[in-house]
């Protein structure tokens, strides 16, 4: 029997529904991704410049994306048995996932079904999405 898994996806979380011999198995993953960058001076503007921000900026950035990297993989070890792969969710997140899929070996590139742009949704409707995507 097949090892069925949708992923939703999205910066603040991962549901991974799992899918085999008509048992469901749901997987939750909190990303620890941070959302918008701190400056310790903020409350005064008077005293920020600019070369400041924009190095707080690019320190933000890098270290936001070495956290979307570390969550993406943390999904993907949770993935490494399945035979298929349907990957969807809001945004940009799902398509960095896609991207380590077809460009690292983590797990097989050839699993990945489809990826697909979905708004937010609840447990039960992810649950309903992945099991109509595996059996129209």
């Amino acid at each position: 029997m097949k090892t069925q898994t949708g992923i939703w996806i999205d910066s603040s979380k991962a549901i991974i529904v799992t899918l085999n011999g008509g048992k469901e198995k749901i997987t939750e993953i909190d990303s620890e991704i941070e959302n918008s960058v701190y400056h310790n001076k903020e409350g005064n503007k008077g005293t920020f410049s600019g070369a400041h921000q924009s190095d707080s900026e690019t320190k933000f950035e890098n270290r936001k994306n070495e956290q979307t990297d570390y969550f993406i993989e943390a999904v993907l070890s949770n993935v490494k048995k399945a035979d298929e792969l349907y990957v969807f969710g809001p945004a940009g997140t799902k398509t960095k996932l896609e991207q380590k899929i077809q460009h690292q070996n983590i797990i097989n590139p050839n699993i990945l079904k489809a990826v697909e742009t979905s708004d937010k949704m609840t447990l039960n409707e992810i649950v309903a999405q992945v099991k109509d995507f595996y059996n129209p």
